[in-house]
């Protein structure tokens, strides 16, 4: 078990969180959430001893050994990436390096025998002979080969360090798993790897992420940081929000009764209650939610963003015509001979194993690349809303809010107007002064969110468009698509919003692409598209 208590943090007159009391107990999975600068990575940083509170203290039962996923990426450059990885048991570490130094010895003592006897004893009860078969295990369902395995980490690239660092994490059954966005250039292989993993994983996990999928299938707890406070609750975050946005609406109903409150409550429950003993996690969650108090399940005070996209002008039947469309970066293929024809209200999730190749076909879509070969052709009646994945070059100046918004307005220049949509992604008030140039990568989203909405447009065009959002916006954005009777092309690495949103998938290969009308879940768990699939990579 590991507890805080009493704790509090507060950066000058800022208090991030007062007075939390909360407990992580064996066999749960907690999810951490709250919105940008609500404190999570802080919270978890305070628990793993690597900030101190402003007041109380953190509580670790005796002799529990805690794990924590490293976010400094170079801390292990210099060494193999199967060293890296037992590294994450630092007592088997210390153990194997010591008893290596008195062999290494060449004037190896009868002491010397006695202390390396008893290092042996101590490794072989900590099961240290398995070492290195269990280290290369975790890096290989992680997706590192074991050509790479002895490699020094420097030699590998950003995604790759990503998960030898999370097998580092996860090495040698830590009691206590603590994990800050592990599913971060992770891919669905990867991330389904990570999640049967930590449903095995019997001892307490507690974790921040953005990827509601993931903590849907993973979390028998929400800990919402919020107002100050710290709370949890029982279930996955699904739960939470439902039943968060049930007990908001239910506030306001001023006309029902108590009785009627609560029945509706407990019949949402048991309707949750049997859906989850579907899941993965089933046996567990199910009999926790059977568990739960009606007067645990309050309203959520976090705010949404109004995102509403509406057409200015339906399309026509004519969206989209791609021939033989290629692409090259630096003589590197990333793309060829694409064809494909976009219907009206298609919304096309694009996939690939190298985002660059996405990103690089809307650019050409976009006329901001020129392909190698092929032609693309837009109806005359579409017009694009696009939401690039490098929106730097849109805030260079030192414009405030409105003045940057209301460039991007081709009728309307009022500054009520324009306020308004600024004030739907929740910029409102003084911080609609604030210049475009210090906005943090989640404002500057919503800024560019706010541009798409502006334009009234028949035809959204999204590069990883929940990059830098919170939670509560990813969900907003969400909806919004689902809602949207336009089309849209995105790639996305968050499950929920690509099953949710797309009807149609499209995956690039260097050596050409797959194009199914399903979908996201049927096409990964489809035999004969995986197969399909693994030729255009092989």
């Amino acid at each position: 078990m590991i507890a805080a208590v009493n704790l509090s943090l507060q950066y000058g007159k800022r208090v991030l969180f007062d007075q939390v009391n909360i407990k992580f107990t064996e066999g749960n999975c907690y999810g951490v959430i709250g919105a940008n600068g609500a404190g999570k990575s802080t919270f978890l940083k305070i628990l793993s001893g690597d900030v101190d509170p402003t007041s109380g203290g953190v509580a670790i039962d005796p002799g529990k050994r805690m794990a924590v996923l490293k976010q400094n990426h170079f801390e292990f450059d210099e060494t193999s990436v199967l060293e890296t990885v037992m590294m994450g048991h630092s007592t088997l570490w210390k153990i194997m390096k010591e008893k290596d130094e008195i062999y290494a010895k060449p004037d190896f003592s009868e002491a010397d025998g006695i202390k390396a006897s008893e290092l042996e004893s101590v490794f072989a009860e900590m099961n240290g002979w398995n070492a290195e078969s269990d280290a290369a295990a975790l890096l290989s369902g992680l997706g590192i080969p074991e050509s790479d395995h002895y490699l020094l980490l420097k030699e590998l690239n950003g995604n790759q360090k990503v998960r030898v660092l999370l097998a580092q994490a996860l090495y040698g059954n830590p009691d206590i798993l603590i994990l800050d966005e592990p599913t971060n250039d992770l891919d669905i292989h990867t991330v389904s790897w990570l999640e049967d993993f930590l449903l095995d994983f019997k001892n307490t996990v507690i974790v921040v992420s953005h990827d509601r999928h993931f903590l849907d299938t993973v979390c028998t707890h929400i800990v919402d940081i919020d107002f100050k406070a710290i709370k949890l609750y029982t279930g996955n975050y699904t739960f939470w929000y439902q039943s968060s946005q049930l007990a908001l609406s239910q506030r306001s109903s001023s006309n029902k009764k108590a009785e009627e409150k609560k029945k509706e409550l407990q019949e949402f429950i048991a309707r949750f209650s049997a859906n989850a003993s579907k899941s993965k996690q089933a046996t567990s969650r199910r009999k926790l939610l059977d568990k739960i108090n009606i007067d645990d399940i309050q309203p959520s005070t976090r705010k949404y963003p109004g995102i509403i996209f509406q057409q200015l002008r339906t399309a026509g039947d004519q969206i989209l015509q791609v021939e033989n469309l290629s692409y090259k970066n630096n003589e590197k293929t990333l793309f060829k001979k694409l064809d494909f024809f976009v219907n009206k209200g298609d919304k096309i999730a694009f996939l690939s194993n190298d985002s660059l190749a996405i990103s690089s076909l809307f650019q050409v879509l976009m006329g901001e690349l020129t392909p190698a070969t092929g032609e693309f052709k837009f109806g005359q009646t579409i017009t694009k809303a696009y939401l690039p994945n490098d929106n730097s070059k849109f805030f260079q100046s030192d414009d405030n809010l409105i003045d940057w918004l209301r460039q991007f307005s081709d009728t309307e220049k009022d500054e009520a107007y324009i306020r308004g949509f600024l004030g739907k992604m929740l910029f409102t008030g003084e911080e609609t002064f604030k210049k475009c140039s210090v906005l943090s990568g989640g404002e500057k989203v919503r800024c560019m969110v706010s541009r798409m909405m502006l334009a009234s447009a028949n035809l959204l065009i999204l590069d990883e468009p929940t990059n830098h959002l919170d939670l509560e916006s990813i969900t907003a954005f969400n909806n919004s698509l689902k809602d949207f009777p336009g089309t849209v092309l995105f790639t996305s690495h968050d499950h929920e919003f690509t099953q949710t949103v797309a009807n149609r998938i499209i995956e690039i290969t260097p050596k050409g692409f797959i194009d199914k009308l399903v979908t996201y879940d049927e096409y990964i768990s489809d035999d004969k598209i995986t197969a399909q699939k693994e030729a255009l990579y092989a």
